[in-house]
């Protein structure tokens, strides 16, 4: 089959339930921006349905589809990954910059002698080809990077790309036929699902994601946190600082050795943004930051700031937002 000329190759991450991960409608929306999205969906054998029909929402032209090995880690999405980028010929591949993705992304880049570009928050087309975007140095710097042959892949980061793309009616899908590398794979077992019952959302995909510090001062008091977050509908996040000091597990670290979040909106609550926080949580839309010392590194990088004691402010936002709702 033709492809466009001007394909971008988008890897969806496949949840082991068989639906297609937050990223996907991202991942092509940032490929419409650059072209005509391909996605791939390398899934077991009649599991994948919902992924497929989630990148047909999501705006992908032509979905791709393989039947991998359940049992493989890795090696087998990598399998079918090469061999969508040899038949489709993308002038780039897009992957989530989940552990997963950077994981089936090294792979490739490894295997088809290509560029990889880690963590990108933005991308865009010169006259020379595909452009990612970083913040990097803990957010110190804003930087381009390109390859200089061949298509780039890159791993993008959940959240920070707003562009979606519209459903195309006359998607069609294919299936892709893959021949198995035969590389050394880690097999996995049987994958027994725990579901936790929640009315927040993710953190790394959430569009509010409001964060505590040092500055509660304990993990009870660590309650106003999530206090403010459910009345925003936010996700839960930490600072090293009071993950360390036990208020909340490692899974809602933000930050360098954390989670990379890019929120429509990101309140920090005594927070003092050290640089390894502020490089997971500064390419949010909007950055709110309540901290009772003015000269917190945080309000460098806030668009508004409260300069004042928490458990006095937060109350009253809590307050008013009820009011609000009223």
């Amino acid at each position: 089959m033709a492809y466009p000329d001007n394909a971008i190759l988008v890897l969806v991450d496949v949840t082991p339930a068989g639906a297609a991960s937050p990223s996907t409608a991202g991942l092509l929306g940032a490929a419409a921006q650059l072209g005509a999205p391909i996605a791939l969906v390398a899934a077991p054998a009649g599991t994948a349905q919902a992924a497929v029909d989630a990148a047909v929402s999501a705006g992908a032209q032509v979905v791709l589809t393989a039947d991998i090995d359940a049992a493989g880690v890795t090696v087998p999405v990598v399998d079918a990954l090469q061999a969508a980028y040899r038949a489709v010929r993308p002038d780039a591949v897009l992957v989530s910059n989940s552990i997963a993705g950077r994981d089936v992304a090294g792979r490739l880049a490894v295997r088809e002698h290509l560029a990889l570009s880690v963590d990108a928050i933005g991308v865009s087309r010169d006259e020379e080809g595909v452009v990612a975007h970083h913040s990097v140095y803990g957010g110190a710097f804003l930087t381009d990077s390109a390859p200089t042959f061949d298509a780039p892949i890159i791993t993008v980061r959940q959240g920070a790309i707003d562009a979606r793309a519209e459903a195309v009616t006359d998607a069609r899908v294919e299936a892709l036929a893959v021949e198995p590398s035969g590389a050394a794979a880690a097999t996995g077992s049987a994958i027994e699902a725990v579901e936790a019952t929640s009315s927040r959302p993710e953190l790394r995909g959430a569009k509010v994601v409001v964060s505590g510090g040092r500055g509660l001062g304990s993990k009870e008091n660590f309650a106003l946190v999530e206090e403010l977050a459910d009345e925003l509908g936010g996700a839960i996040g930490a600072s090293r600082a009071a993950v360390d000091a036990g208020y909340i597990p490692y899974a809602h670290q933000v930050g360098q050795t954390g989670v990379s979040v890019s929120p429509q909106l990101y309140v920090a609550l005594g927070i003092s943004g050290a640089i390894q926080h502020r490089a997971g949580m500064q390419t949010a839309k909007t950055i709110v930051a309540i901290n009772k010392d003015p000269e917190s590194p945080i309000f460098d990088v806030a668009d508004f700031g409260i300069v004042g004691d928490l458990f006095t402010v937060v109350p009253q936002v809590i307050e008013q937002l009820r009011a609000r709702k009223k």
